[in-house]
């Protein structure tokens, strides 16, 4: 058996075809459409980016207990449970959080790893003296400027060279048997940098400043500017679904579609104006963020082509995956899983694995759906009490906890205080707890999140007009409730909720 998954960052499913997008071309995800079942209510987990990629690989929701940081020492990981039982996987990435303080354990967790460089702030290249400033707008980062001059042409690009990179390794083991192929591709990520000849299929007419990189929060650019960027990402995402028709190739050239499961899925979507809104983390967890794609192709499945309509999470790839190699979580994991096999999904066994989705970023909001409703549930406090960080492992996104600057260490205590582990972790007062990366940090209690809001998925999918309904509030927060018990949530997470 084989398996590969195609993780692409940030990937809007209303800039999908196959989720009814339209005048962004994507003839490849197209091509895996075709050949898998698709799922029209898959949703993102933790949030953002590295939270996300411990959810998939640990089968269990993280952001309850911690917010942005590595593989804890207690956890078990889908490579190591892989690698226990005598499957391979390797992994090609150019997501280089996985190399930054705060990234620890991740691909080095399988057996193998290709790490492609100088996406965003990868400390590529190397020069002692910055280099001058352009006439800009948006996030200018004097790194990614010198790791941008090594971009001529498009096979230059480091998502290009990732899947160059996974092609390679299927050619050097074409006749080999038991892996996982991780793939994935940083973008259509932030910087939407990318050769300006791709502009012109989107009829891109900007001849304002330098526009690629949009700072996080709301709206701060014209009109003009904020229409370039949304084709920069349009166009981004067209340059890298091009690549990843040379993967499918690469599938049909080895009739690879007979014995080998493909997974295509995002770890959370990308605001673009929306709401008034730029990228993600300071505003509520809107659709456009956490309604995310996710294609699976089994051999044998009839549902190529067709919808399922079941709720489901990213948390599922690994007990799927598990469950695709033949392997028992009851016999092979030592934690409790929180996420469910999609196969029951395929095989027709079930119409159902869950009754909601519970997902958001560490100490804001914390949002759940069951499909119909979407609702979410904003700390009872302005000041966001109480809440603790749990971690083995003290670092996050380019920065490490314990120092005066960001976590007073007299606050910081150390035991078994997690419900489902007796690893001794450090509670961190999540009061001070700060995401912090390149120009900006965003401290968990934002501005924009301090309010309960309900909507209705179906009359209102676009988050426009919150509504006012008792008892389907009280349904949602009934569901809460039980969504928190079933992902052993910290009992300060009710009282902060009030759920109590």
């Amino acid at each position: 058996m084989k398996a590969i998954v195609l993780l692409m960052d940030s990937v809007n499913r209303h800039y999908l075809s196959a989720y009814g997008a339209k005048g962004v071309e994507t003839p490849n995800i197209d091509r895996i459409a075709e050949k898998s079942a698709i799922f029209t209510n898959h949703w993102a987990g933790s949030l953002p980016c590295m939270p996300a990629r411990r959810d998939m690989m640990t089968g269990r929701l993280g952001f309850l207990e911690r917010n942005w940081g590595p593989i804890e020492p207690f956890d078990q990981s889908l490579p190591q449970v892989l690698r226990d039982h005598g499957i391979f996987s390797h992994i090609s990435t150019d997501h280089y959080h996985y190399f930054r303080v705060g990234g620890e354990n991740y691909c080095q967790q399988f057996n193998t790893w290709d790490f492609i460089r100088g996406q965003e702030l990868d400390s590529w290249v190397s020069k002692v003296s910055e280099p001058e400033k352009p006439e800009q707008i948006g996030k200018y980062l004097p790194q990614y400027a010198l790791n941008r001059t090594q971009f001529h042409t498009e096979e230059d690009y480091s998502s290009p060279k990732t899947i160059k990179s996974a092609l390679n390794w299927l050619d050097n083991n074409k006749d080999e048997d038991n892996y996982l192929l991780w793939v994935e591709a940083f973008d259509p990520h932030e910087p939407f940098d990318l050769p300006e000849n791709e502009l012109t299929n989107y009829g891109d007419d900007y001849d304002g400043p330098s526009y690629y990189w949009p700072e996080y929060g709301q709206v701060n650019v014209p009109d003009d500017a904020l229409k370039h960027i949304r084709k920069r990402y349009a166009a981004l995402l067209t340059m890298t679904d091009r690549w990843v028709g040379k993967l499918l190739d690469a599938m049909d050239t080895n009739g690879m579609w007979e014995d080998t499961m493909l997974i295509f899925t995002s770890d959370h979507g990308y605001l673009l104006g929306e709401h008034n809104f730029m990228a993600k983390n300071v505003m509520p967890a809107y659709n456009e963020i956490c309604h995310i794609p996710l294609m699976v192709h089994v051999p044998g499945s009839n549902w190529a082509g067709k919808r399922i309509d079941a709720l489901t999470q990213n948390i599922d790839v690994f007990p799927t995956i598990m469950e695709h190699f033949g392997l028992d979580e009851n016999t092979c994991c030592r934690n409790k899983l929180h996420g469910k096999s999609w196969l029951p999904l395929l095989r027709g066994e079930s119409e159902t694995i869950r009754d909601s989705a519970i997902y958001g970023y560490f100490g804001k909001n914390v949002n759940i759906t069951d499909g119909e409703y979407t609702y979410f549930r904003a700390s009872l406090l302005a000041d966001n009490s109480p809440i603790y960080l749990y971690t083995a492992m003290p670092t996050t996104i380019g920065h490490y906890y314990g120092t005066e600057q960001i976590v007073d260490p007299s606050r910081i205590e150390m035991g078994p205080f997690l419900k489902w582990t007796n690893f001794p972790v450090y509670k961190i007062a999540g009061s001070n707890v700060q995401m912090k990366d390149q120009t900006q940090s965003f401290h968990v209690n934002s501005e924009f999140i301090r309010e309960n809001l309900l909507y209705h998925n179906g009359k209102d999918y676009g988050q426009h007009h919150p509504i006012q309904d008792e008892e389907a509030e009280k349904r949602m927060i009934e569901l809460l409730r039980k969504a928190l018990a079933n992902h052993d949530s910290p009992d300060e997470q009710y009282v902060r909720l009030g759920l109590e």
